[in-house]
């Protein structure tokens, strides 16, 4: 199982930079998710990877040998692609066997790899069907046993399950961790769903117009993202960012633009403090999970209007307006709230996170 170092990579199409400046090493027998929105530069780091695209800069290292220029078959990676690649005229048996049939092993390794190979992704009924007999998780899993087969030190995803429905999705995510979990291969997956890079990979590498904007484990990126770019795109409910600046003694926070003030919790105010350079203003970046909901007024609690709710099963999504303020609220279901009831926000409980309003870069480190 291989450890794979990028160093220092660039990548352009044209005068376009894809990649720019990326360094991460990833350890052996770890999966790493590659997460960001379109055109951010995954799938071109991943091609790189496997062999596809060359870096213009830079340099990629497996096992800490250099692979720049070595073709994609010198390479032994395994990769699953989103459209799965199987060949149709071919029997699930003849798909997994393919790969081996191209090294020429011999017929009795082939039908012992491929019978191994086939229980271990649940698919020792199927081997005599043709894909367009599968189902798509069916499909997915000969996918994703035929790039097992090849025994890869490396093992590359390109959205693997983008196009399969929300239950089998949630399936196949615990299958793939299982997998690679037990066989102990260094893999990468390119995904823009943060919650499925969330749920299987050790560490996430979070990407914006080809620059590294954090690398870390789920928990570090949830509670401690290093900008405000990370701390938006890390959540399924959005994070709210609110320009605050400080007013009062003892220490407050006044909401721009309106009369209303709140106390933060003593650390928070002290970190604050302790800052080199004071700031006239930040950016507070609250979790809709982290701003609490009461249905009648007092001191230091914010009044708005409720203008939205979005049920999400067990909770309800709420849209609050204070002033030119737009606020998102998770509370629990049910929620017998209705747009246009006035309703107050306590924002003092937190985690508080806080942001450079000109770099987007956090302000305290957790």
């Amino acid at each position: 199982m291989a450890t794979v170092a990028l160093e220092g990579i660039y990548k352009y199409f044209g005068t376009v930079p894809a990649v720019q400046d990326l360094s991460c090493t990833i350890a052996q027998g770890e999966f790493l998710a590659l997460l960001g929105p379109s055109g951010c530069g995954k799938t071109t780091t991943l091609l790189m990877l496997a062999g596809i695209y060359h870096p213009a800069r830079g340099t990629l290292r497996f096992d800490g040998r250099i692979v720049n220029d070595l073709p994609p078959r010198q390479r032994n990676i395994g990769m699953v692609f989103q459209s799965y690649a199987l060949y149709p005229h071919l029997t699930v048996y003849e798909n997994l066997a393919f790969p081996l049939r191209v090294q020429r092993q011999s017929r009795a390794v082939i039908q012992h790899k491929v019978e191994h190979i086939a229980a271990l992704v649940q698919l020792q009924d199927l081997l005599q069907r043709k894909p367009a007999q599968l189902s798509g998780g069916q499909q997915q899993r000969v996918a994703l046993g035929r790039a097992l087969i090849k025994e890869p030190d490396l093992l590359l995803f390109d959205e693997p399950l983008s196009n399969l429905d929300a239950e089998l999705r949630l399936h196949m995510r615990a299958e793939i961790k299982r997998l690679q979990r037990s066989l102990g291969i260094t893999a990468v997956l390119v995904t823009h769903d943060q919650t499925e890079a969330l749920s299987m990979a050790d560490r996430i590498l979070v990407l914006r117009e080809g620059r590294l904007q954090q690398l870390a484990d789920s928990h570090t990126l949830y509670h401690a993202p290093a900008n405000e770019f990370v701390a938006r795109f890390i959540s399924s409910a959005p994070m709210n960012f609110l320009p605050v600046q400080p007013a009062g003694h003892p220490p407050m926070l006044q909401l721009v633009d309106t009369a209303y003030c709140f106390a933060l919790p003593a650390t928070t105010s002290a970190a604050l403090e302790r800052r080199p350079h004071s700031a006239t203003h930040y950016t507070l970046g609250l979790r809709p999970e982290n701003i609490l909901l009461q249905p009648y007024p007092g001191e230091h609690l914010l009044p708005a209007t409720i203008s939205l709710l979005e049920p999400l099963g067990r909770e309800i999504l709420l849209s609050a307006t204070c002033g030119p303020h737009l606020l998102k609220v998770l509370v629990p279901a049910p929620c017998l709230l209705a747009p246009d009831t006035p309703v107050w926000l306590n924002l003092s409980q937190g985690p508080h996170h806080f942001f450079d309003p000109d770099t987007g870069a956090a302000l305290l480190q957790r």
